[in-house]
């Protein structure tokens, strides 16, 4: 048969178990919380902010590309030469006059524009551009795939893609022989923002169809004699991540199709250099919002271009996985969790601000090397934890307040109360700690008669103005009520905060009791005939002090040799009679007039030789 555990086994045991279930709460909470937060990350809804936050932190213009020139056909091009579609034979004019002389001739001549069908009202005009796109032999033209969604088979069954070929444009027969082409076909993420390249499209019937601009790229190097890069890595579906290098007015020489047209540019100005031709007028259904500048929308052919530097750079950042940035995610949700917990304000500041910039310094310095991560997953989760745990930890200081000032309100002088308020959380845990103390009881002697000869109501009367003036002395000298027993008070020093000389502290509230209750007795006396007087008992030493309990249920004490030595020489005082160990003795030194008693006193569970002392009073400093 197990043995029945005594009553402090089982206040021990019942610390042990809050001590050990609060680490383990903080643990659960981080767990959830870090899960909570991986979990909205997960499905997508930072999307839209933490793409603008990326955009803003990774795409930087530079300095403008000098290879590259961008030619706009703008509104005075369209007012004076008519729409788009009826360029044919200006731009067959326009080619011939950039190939005219051999010493200045572009190294690539791009076209972004649609030469898909053959114009039946202009053959000649469509004649004369193939032409002169065979004269220039250095012409690149676009063509477009048609996406939607199409049934295929899949096992026994069928399946919709998304995003299947379903036609394919190119330029007609005529010009498709005399220049090269690739496909002009580009993708806006889902939130309506330019972010990423598409490097190939697979046409049935065609094969794999590089893109315009890596086109324009192979015939550069081809005319600068110089082997191509590889291909970036790119996703399924053929895309990139695409770093922006100049802004919507980038590679502007200032000079529009129609100055081009009329003569009025150099050849020396074009000379070796790539020469990209497009729409870059409002309204010409070719402009783009583009991760560089969201609120300015980019003409086509000046995203054609920044493809192009791309390529000339060879600088093509990939997006880390998925998968290992929610497991970073959670990591660090976890210990932010942990960290922010009980932490007082300034350091939970200090650590979200550190938390935050090096997480952005990473990502820099990460995007700088090739590798793309989620700006913002890492500062929101951060925020919303420092958020949260704020206002959790002063949701708990509030209560810790509160707690407080229930248990030690009444009991303790305020400056104490006070200096044990501001050590915020935690000050009250179940459970205790070692320490020297010094321990008063104070009895009053002759009460038991007294009560016999009075009613009731005057006893308890008699009896709180005891109490009172006990409770006055303990708190005038600093000290901690910890409890009364009929008409006994116990109080403690050093408890629950070090203090100075609380020996002495102890001695001054108990001569201030002595003398308190002479003047109480006299009063007693003429009022009833009768008198009563004080024992007090005090002791130095160890003990165990803290709030013992139940989690519901915590009485601040102190327990041990210590706590019933003071007792036992309290219930041996006579009236009147302050009765020192010789611990507490040594303590006061020559500052107390003490008169050793030596072993006269037998105190239970005392060996013989314990030397007790009665203090006489103080000593008044010189």
């Amino acid at each position: 048969m197990a043995a029945e555990r005594s009553p402090e086994s089982r206040e021990a045991g019942a610390a042990r178990t809050a001590a050990k279930r609060g680490p383990v709460r903080a643990l659960l909470f981080a767990l959830a919380a870090a899960s909570v937060l991986t979990m909205i990350a997960a499905l997508g809804w930072l999307y839209r902010p933490d793409n603008a936050l990326s955009d803003a932190l990774y795409q930087r213009t530079g300095l403008q590309c000098p290879d590259i020139v961008v030619i706009g056909i703008d509104a005075d091009t369209v007012e004076a030469l008519g729409p788009v579609t009826g360029l044919r034979g200006a731009m067959a004019d326009v080619i011939d006059r950039l190939s005219a002389d051999p010493a200045n001739v572009p190294a690539v001549i791009a076209v972004d524009l649609m030469y898909t069908g053959e114009n039946r009202d202009a053959p000649e005009a469509d004649a004369r551009l193939a032409a002169a796109a065979q004269r220039a032999g250095c012409v690149v033209v676009g063509a477009d795939a048609v996406y939607g969604p199409e049934l295929i088979p899949q096992g026994g069954s069928f399946a919709i893609e998304q995003r299947r070929v379903l036609g394919w444009h190119e330029p007609y027969p005529a010009l498709a022989q005399a220049a090269s082409f690739g496909h002009l076909n580009q993708m806006l993420d889902r939130d309506g923002i330019f972010r990423h390249a598409q490097l190939w499209a697979d046409v049935p019937d065609k094969g794999r169809i590089p893109s315009f601009a890596r086109v324009i790229y192979e015939r550069w190097c081809a005319a600068q004699g110089t082997e191509p890069d590889p291909e970036p890595a790119v996703s399924e579906s053929g895309f990139y991540y695409l770093p922006f290098s100049q802004g919507t007015r980038g590679y502007s020489d200032g000079v529009n199709f129609l100055d081009l047209y009329e003569g009025r540019v150099p050849a020396q100005l074009l000379r070796g250099r790539i020469v990209m031709i497009g729409p870059y007028a409002a309204g010409m259904q070719d402009e783009y919002s583009v991760s560089l500048d969201h609120a300015v929308k980019m003409p086509g052919v000046v995203i054609q271009a920044n493809i192009v530097e791309a390529f000339l750079n060879g600088f093509f950042p990939k997006e880390a996985g998925r998968t290992l940035q929610l497991i970073v995610l959670f990591v660090i949700c976890l210990a932010a969790a942990l960290f922010f917990r009980d932490r007082k304000v300034l350091p939970s500041v200090l650590g979200w601000l550190a938390l935050c910039a090096a997480w952005i310094s990473i990502c820099v310095l990460a995007y700088r090397r090739g590798v793309i991560l989620h700006v913002l997953w890492v500062p929101a989760a951060v925020t919303a934890l420092f958020i949260v745990s704020v206002a959790l930890n002063y949701i708990r200081s509030a209560r810790e307040r509160r707690r407080v000032v229930d248990t030690f309100g009444h009991y303790i002088d305020p400056v104490i109360r006070d200096r044990l308020l501001a050590q915020g959380p935690g000050a009250l845990k179940l459970g205790g700690e070692t320490r020297d103390i010094a321990v008063l009881f104070v009895d009053v002697r002759g009460f038991t008669a007294m009560s016999e000869a009075l009613d009731a109501q005057t006893v308890v009367e008699i009896v709180n103005r005891y109490l009172t003036l006990t409770t006055d002395c303990i708190l005038r000298y600093h000290g901690t009520l910890d409890k009364f027993v009929g008409d006994c008070t116990m109080a403690v020093w050093n408890a629950p905060l070090e203090q100075d000389d609380p020996v002495l502290l102890a001695c001054q509230a108990a001569l201030d009791m002595v003398a308190g209750s002479e003047a109480l007795g006299r009063e007693l006396q003429e009022r009833f005939g009768r008198t009563v007087s004080f024992g007090i008992g005090i002791n130095w030493g160890p003990a165990v002090v803290g709030n013992i309990g139940a989690p519901r249920r915590l009485d601040y004490t102190a327990i041990g040799d210590t706590v019933n030595t003071a007792s036992r020489l309290e219930a041996n005082a006579p009236g009147g009679t302050i009765l020192l160990s010789r611990a507490a003795a040594d303590r006061l030194g020559d500052r107390a007039r003490v008169t050793s008693l030596g072993d006269s006193i037998r105190l239970k569970g005392k060996a013989a030789g314990f030397e007790v002392l009665r203090l006489d009073g103080l000593t008044q400093p010189e």
